[in-house]
């Protein structure tokens, strides 16, 4: 079987990739770069150079493939919108998926898309999974809550460096998931039986508030987080300053998502039987706080190996300035 990746050097694309060769899968990527995609090839997938906003591309990428991973989506520093890349790109590539006769197609969405209208993100992936419903092929949509790899940036690497770190409005309790975790899901829907034209909510094993992800940073840390609440109205200001300049578009979109995380209104899933349709046992999936441990963990590792290497230098060059004691002759 021979698999399309979309969007393969992302966060979640390249975990995806990673597992659907370690698998044994024919992967092929659409890349628009073939060098900042060079470590797919090195890991053993065709390149197949393409763009979801120019879909005369996308014909010969597709010939021969049996199904498509599409994770693809825009940046907040891409200079694409989320309008061109998440809506145009998708069903230019839907489209493109469905004339090469594509058997299953596998599709990010976020949970509780549809209620969010006023999100654009969130607005996207509710028309896009509408549009692929009436396509015709045979999909799975996979419905997420947010990647605990994010959350370094967020907050273990402020809390490290005494930054502030940002809370907005009543936090939402997110059910996050390692990438790696939801790659398994992706691969595995390649291959289990009558789940076609299906959702599927792939959440983590619990929801986190940001304080209790800031006190559990604190605590594997040893650190004590400088907390910085932003008015949920500063934020719109913000937002609605940031449409008036071409460059901002993609970061106001992002900060209306913002908003989402904002409301106190939790995204998360039962996975009970998600995790019996896809024979997947929750036990090996990644918890938060050994996520966040190890990674902790390893981050002070390397500041004490740091300290250790100054203090050797440090002594040395002390040594080197002693003069030695002469006698007088």
């Amino acid at each position: 079987m021979t698999i399309l990746i979309v969007g393969a050097t992302g966060t979640l694309g390249r975990q995806v990739a990673r597992r659907a060769i370690d698998e044994g899968y024919e992967v092929r990527c659409l890349v628009r770069s073939m060098k900042k995609a060079a470590f797919l090839r090195e890991w053993g997938a065709e390149l197949a150079g393409g763009d979801l906003c120019y879909p005369e591309t996308l014909e010969s990428a597709l010939q021969g493939v049996t199904a498509v991973i599409d994770a693809a989506t825009a940046r907040p520093t891409d200079s694409l919108s989320i309008k061109r890349v998440d809506w145009e790109g998708q069903v230019a590539l839907i489209q493109a998926a469905k004339a090469a006769n594509v058997e299953r197609f596998i599709f990010f969405s976020i949970l509780n898309a549809d209620k969010y209208p006023h999100v654009p993100l969130m607005e996207i992936k509710r028309c896009t999974e509408v549009f692929l419903a009436d396509s015709g092929l045979n999909y799975v949509n996979i419905k997420l809550a947010g990647f605990m790899q994010g959350l370094i940036g967020q907050y273990g690497i402020p809390i490290l460096e005494g930054q502030p770190v940002w809370v907005t409005g009543e936090s939402s309790p997110i059910a996050y998931m390692d990438t790696q975790d939801i790659a398994k899901f992706a691969v595995r829907a390649l291959k289990v039986e009558n789940i076609d034209k299906q959702s599927f909510p792939v959440v983590g094993t619990r929801a986190w508030s940001a304080e209790e992800i800031i006190k559990l940073c604190e605590r594997l840390s040893g650190k004590d987080a400088r907390v910085t609440r932003m008015p949920i109205s500063l934020l719109r200001a913000v937002r609605k300053s940031l449409r008036f300049f071409q460059w901002g578009w993609n970061i106001s979109d992002r900060l209306a998502f913002t908003e989402v995380l904002a409301s106190g209104q939790p995204l998360n899933a039962s996975m009970d039987e998600v995790y019996k349709i896809f024979d997947l046992d929750v036990n090996e999936t990644t918890t938060l706080e050994s996520y966040l441990q190890e990674y902790f963990s390893r981050i002070m590792k390397k500041l004490k190996e740091i300290d250790y290497e100054k203090a050797k230098t440090k002594n040395k060059k002390q040594k080197s300035k002693k003069t030695p004691f002469k006698a007088n002759s």
